[in-house]
């Protein structure tokens, strides 16, 4: 959901690239789960396309230091209304028509819309998406996105 990228300041706080757009991850009180163990965030706000955080017990400068690069990952929501990546890995994808476009190989971040990235190398916004069922994407892609 979000990686520590550099430490903030000298009390402890960590800068946080989220790769989700579910902010509430970061409310105070909730654990994420890193490779080195759980961490608790104390508090979060926003700052400049990133978030501000304060993980328990983390209250110097280099103790934040040492989360650097620290991937943070958390359970799955519930949410049935919304496309979560690691249901789009692997998923057929096939155009109005039904003729098939590729299988998405990975979900690349851009600011503007995140893009499907297909197993032909092809990049389709998600904004294109117009179905979902499990295993299949239908998109609306205008003609010629894929030449």
């Amino acid at each position: 959901m979000g990686r520590i990228t550099k430490p903030h300041g000298i009390k402890g706080e960590v800068v946080v690239v989220l790769t989700t757009d579910r902010t509430e991850r970061l409310a105070p009180g909730t654990v994420l789960s890193t490779a080195g163990g759980p961490l608790t965030v104390l508090a979060s706000r926003p700052h400049q396309h990133q978030w501000l955080v304060t993980i328990d017990g983390c209250t110097t400068r280099s103790e934040a230091e040492a989360l650097r690069g620290t991937v943070l990952l958390a359970e799955a929501l519930e949410d049935p209304d919304a496309l979560w990546v690691h249901e789009l890995i692997g998923a057929t994808v096939l155009d109005r028509d039904g003729r098939v476009l590729g299988t998405v190989a990975a979900v690349e971040d851009n600011p503007a819309a995140d893009l499907l990235v297909l197993d032909g190398g092809g990049l389709i916004p998600l904004t294109f998406v117009v179905a979902t069922e499990p295993g299949r994407l239908t998109v609306d892609a205008p003609e010629g996105l894929l030449d």
